[in-house]
C-alpha cells in the first residue's frame, strides 16, 4: 500500500496546474461605464478584453437577452500565475474556503482596482472592482474536450476541493479560513 501511494505522488500526471485565469467586470449596461471597464481590464492584464452578454431577460433592471452587460479577459500560462499572485496581494493572501468549488477552482473579488499592486487611480475610469476566477486542471484533462477520441475523466483523476485548497496554499502561499 505504501509503495502504491509513493508511485502516485511521483506521477507527473497527478500534478495540478493553473489552466487559466479569467478576469471579469460586470457593469450591467453598455456605454461609457463599459468602455471604462474594458480599458481597466486591458491595462491590468495586458491582453484584449471582450464583451459579455446577458443570457436571460431581466425586466426589473431593463436588461434584454443579448445585451452587453460586462467585459472579461482570459490569461494563461506564466502570465496567469503572476497575475494571481498580484491579485492575492490585494486580498492579503487570505481566502475563505467558500471561495473554492467542488472541482478545486477558486474565485475572489478585488473590491477596488487601486488595491491591485502597481495600479494607479484614474479619474476617467472611476472606482471599479473586478473578479478573478482561477481554473485548475491536471495533465490529461484534454481528453474530455478534444474533438477526436473524446473520453471521460476518471473519478480518481478529478481535482477535489481539498486538493485545490492544498495546491493554492502551496503555490500561492495563501491562508484559507
Amino acid at each position: 500500500m505504501i509503495a502504491v501511494k509513493k508511485m502516485a505522488d511521483e506521477n507527473p500526471m497527478r500534478g495540478i496546474v493553473v489552466d487559466k485565469v479569467t478576469l471579469n467586470i460586470g457593469v450591467g449596461r453598455g456605454g461609457v461605464e463599459l468602455e471604462n471597464a474594458k480599458t481597466l481590464l486591458e491595462r491590468l492584464s495586458g491582453s484584449k478584453a471582450v464583451p459579455t452578454h446577458a443570457k436571460v431577460r431581466n425586466p426589473v433592471f431593463r436588461i434584454k437577452k443579448g445585451d452587453v452587460i460586462g467585459t472579461k479577459t482570459t490569461l494563461r500560462g506564466s502570465r496567469a500565475v503572476e497575475f494571481v499572485k498580484k491579485a492575492l496581494k490585494a486580498k492579503s493572501f487570505s481566502l475563505s474556503s467558500r471561495s473554492f468549488d467542488k472541482e478545486g477552482n477558486f474565485s475572489f473579488g478585488v473590491p477596488e482596482y487601486i488595491l491591485f499592486p502597481g495600479a494607479k487611480y484614474d479619474p476617467q475610469i472611476g472606482m471599479l472592482g473586478f473578479d478573478v476566477c482561477v481554473t485548475l486542471r491536471r495533465r490529461g484533462f484534454r481528453v474530455s474536450r478534444r474533438r477526436r477520441a473524446k473520453s471521460r475523466i476518471g473519478a480518481s483523476h478529478r481535482i477535489t476541493k481539498q486538493e485545490g485548497i492544498e495546491f493554492a496554499k502551496k503555490e500561492f502561499g495563501i491562508s484559507v479560513e
